[in-house]
């Protein structure tokens, strides 16, 4: 398992030279939302794709 350093490095070095503060924040941001998804698709589980359209349907049919 990556240490949180050796991701940060890994960002750094896919991100251009003239990239910003806030750049870096943003893929750090972006990043962390998509462990947290992961993680909680793991502990929770998923529902299927047919049932996302069933719950999803009841607000796009107003």
């Amino acid at each position: 398992m990556n240490t949180a350093k050796d991701e940060i490095k890994a960002i750094l070095d896919r991100l251009p030279d003239s990239c910003t503060i806030e750049d870096v924040q943003y893929h750090l941001y972006v990043i962390e939302k998509i462990n947290q998804g992961i993680n909680r698709a793991e502990n929770e589980g998923t529902i299927s794709q047919a049932e996302a359209e069933k719950r999803f349907g009841q607000w796009l049919s107003l």
